[in-house]
């Protein structure tokens, strides 16, 4: 089945894309959501109409993750969590836990964005990427203290 996207979807493409997908993917999830509308002969005539709304709207959007990336990218963290005597953590820094800290210096992300190689199981400085929009991608400093 076809359909042409409302939203950016990350396994999918961008706004105004006509994809095909499972029919049951579309009518139980995407067109109910609001994600996307089937992709007949008038919606495709509708969507020609509505590109340039749709493309105003696809620019907000990657500003709006500009931005949020660059206040990301202002952010430090600062964790300390109890180490052994090599600077081995007992237990280990996860996105769960760098998703908390964030939204406790008022950037809300989702923890699902944040990609880490491997837990961070020492003490030390490290990045991590926070995977904002298709094309924004910001880097996270992250520093672990012994407490």
């Amino acid at each position: 089945m076809k359909v042409i996207l409302k939203e950016n979807m990350d396994n999918l493409g961008h706004i105004g894309d006509i994809v095909k997908v499972a029919p049951g993917y579309a009518r139980n999830y995407l067109i109910p959501k609001g994600f996307a509308m089937e992709a007949t002969i008038r919606n495709a005539k509708a969507l020609e109409h509505a590109k340039q709304h749709l493309e105003y709207k696809k620019n907000k959007v990657l500003e709006q993750a500009k931005h949020l990336a660059a206040r990301i990218e202002g952010v430090s963290l600062l964790l300390s969590h109890q180490a052994g005597e090599e600077g081995k953590l007992f237990g280990a820094v996860t996105n769960m836990e760098l998703a908390e800290n964030l939204k406790a210096q008022g950037v809300e992300i989702d923890r699902k964005k944040i990609v880490l190689d491997e837990p961070i199981k020492q003490v030390g400085e490290f990045t991590a990427i926070v995977k904002i929009h298709p094309e924004v991608n910001a880097t996270l400093k992250v520093t672990v203290t012994k407490a």
